[in-house]
């Protein structure tokens, strides 16, 4: 139904406005229909997701949904974009359940859109009878979209997940940092990030970083700046709370492996600590 695949990255690709009046019209209604991804941020906010919601709901004969789903976002206080798109997958996620309705996770992550896709990330991280492990290894998928705006909300779809089983999350992404996809080495630091942004704190991590020292080790050298940048910022985090731990890590690091990544995470690791 849906030929995304192939397509996708030129989409990616394409350079966005910087502002949401500079989005031409014609593209805007474009994103609102779901029939492309956004290109950055912005175009990421600019979308209705109402009028997103009833296109897909009415794409895939299941306009059924939309009643329930759409008071629910009427009713939401603070309707951020993050909270409306996991309302959105939580709604459609219990009516999917109720109705019985197998097919719906897969229309919506096989969908053009990346926003949609989305959706179908809250559909995993607020599954009332998946367990821990399942979860995690159900949004890997995602963890590997090729889109950023997916991949950013399936870490925080399963983060509450995550903090909950911290010990078993550890273990079971400590793999994830050995994984050939750099969007899914990424993915295992990003999601554990004890200050992260726009989500919960891990207030263990931030008391005892060294927990995740086995999957920082393996990254520390990594070829990709995206896991660079991770690695560093987790760090950066931990330096707000433990900065000798962070100060001591970086100079065993810099004696051990003092190589082009190496030196670029610490650097950009220690700058909390260095100001």
């Amino acid at each position: 139904m849906y030929e995304h695949r192939e397509k996708k990255m030129d989409q990616v690709k394409r350079k966005g406005s910087k502002t949401v009046a500079g989005i031409p019209p014609e593209l805007l209604e474009q994103l609102n229909r779901g029939e492309i991804e956004t290109a950055n941020l912005v175009e990421w906010l600019a979308i209705d997701s109402s009028i997103l919601l009833q296109t897909v709901l009415e794409q895939c004969d299941r306009t059924d949904y939309l009643p329930a789903t759409l008071a629910a976002i009427a009713a939401l206080k603070k309707p951020t974009i993050t909270l409306r798109n996991a309302t959105i997958g939580e709604l459609l996620l219990q009516q999917a359940t109720t109705a019985k309705d197998e097919k719906l996770f897969s229309i919506l992550s096989h969908h053009p859109a990346d926003m949609v896709r989305c959706w179908a990330t809250y559909m995993i991280g607020l599954h009332p009878t998946y367990s821990p492990l399942e979860k995690l290894n159900a949004i890997q998928a995602f963890a590997a979209d090729t889109h950023f705006g997916v991949r950013e909300t399936a870490w925080m779809a399963v983060r509450p997940t995550i903090i909950a089983n911290l010990s078993l999350s550890l273990e079971t992404l400590l793999p994830w940092t050995l994984n050939a996809d750099e969007n899914i080495r990424r993915f295992a630091t990003e999601s554990i990030r004890p200050r992260g942004v726009w989500c919960a704190h891990i207030e263990i991590l931030k008391n005892n970083p060294a927990l995740a020292l086995p999957l920082l080790e393996n990254l520390r050298n990594d070829p990709a700046k995206y896991v660079q940048d991770s690695v560093a910022n987790w760090l950066n985090d931990a330096s707000k709370t433990q900065p000798d731990f962070v100060r001591n890590l970086c100079a065993q690091w810099l004696k051990e492996s003092n190589t082009k990544a190496t030196t670029y995470i610490v650097k950009k690791a220690m700058r909390t600590i260095d100001k």
